[in-house]
């Protein structure tokens, strides 16, 4: 008997170590690779394009809950260089978004960079925007005009697209800005609303929050970690790195992860 049994256990290994890791393990909404999402960068790196944790978090949870995406950037240069130890502006040096968001490709084919003048809302089933100072500087001019900025017409477009064809929009830190400005009546959060000690983080960037709720949005607070889904327009928020944590990055982790589930739920519908 203890023979027969020890038989059937390499049998069995033998044949989970053959199947693909997606068999082995499928995201919370199965339906595994048959969901498509379009992942918008807006250059690599906090200060001057997308935060590079906001950016990897999305692709983890995304492959985690079993959809295929595909990256995309403006064919832009971005507004400037940061050096991002002494938090200022480099001289002499300017770089095109989509050459500096193809840092987060990995191979060739589907993951190979995008423009973001070629997404085709046809082709995906949501679209998702990390967040980072690229929101404010790079796919938009929020940075120098605050709530009277202008939208990047590529990112315009393709957020009124998704919107009209009832497509999830799924959005991070600064990113709900954008959406903001350019479709009427959302409901967002971006965290807290003042800026405040929370949980051994500040709040410092609660002026656009101030900026999205002008621009005729209704903003609801929430922790980093937490979202909050506006199902009437099919788009989700969570403030991830509008806290400011040194350490804590485990709350960003798990706020791109709860947005990630519900852009997938909502394209299960």
């Amino acid at each position: 008997m203890l023979g027969s049994r020890a038989l059937l256990a390499k049998q069995v290994a033998a044949v989970l170590t053959r199947q693909p890791a997606c068999l082995a393990h499928q995201g919370d909404w199965g339906n595994w690779g048959n969901t498509n999402i379009a992942v918008v960068f807006s250059g690599c790196g906090w200060w001057d394009g997308t935060d590079v944790h906001e950016a990897t978090y999305t692709m983890y949870h995304l492959s985690r809950n079993g959809a295929r995406f595909q990256i995309f950037a403006p064919n832009q240069q971005q507004m400037h260089v940061m050096d991002h130890m002494k938090m200022q502006p480099m001289s002499g040096d300017n770089r095109n978004m989509m050459v500096e968001s193809a840092r987060f490709c990995h191979g060739d084919g589907k993951m190979q960079m995008h423009d973001l003048a070629k997404l085709d809302v046809n082709s995906f089933d949501a679209i998702i925007f990390p967040g980072g100072h690229g929101i404010t500087k790079n796919l938009s001019t929020f940075h120098n005009d605050g709530k009277d900025c202008k939208i990047n017409h590529e990112v315009e477009r393709v957020l009124k697209e998704f919107h009209r064809n009832r497509k999830p929009i799924g959005l991070s830190s600064m990113a709900p800005m954008l959406a903001c400005r350019v479709l009427p009546s959302l409901e967002v959060t971006m965290g807290h609303e003042r800026d405040e000690s929370s949980r051994w983080g500040r709040w410092p960037q609660t002026s656009m929050v101030q900026a999205v709720k002008s621009m005729g949005a209704r903003h609801s607070p929430r922790e980093p970690y937490e979202v909050y889904v506006d199902e009437k327009n099919r788009v989700i928020t969570t403030p991830t790195f509008m806290w400011e944590t040194d350490y804590h990055y485990h709350y960003i982790f798990d706020g791109i992860g709860n947005m990630v589930k519900h852009v997938m739920r909502m394209c299960a519908k």
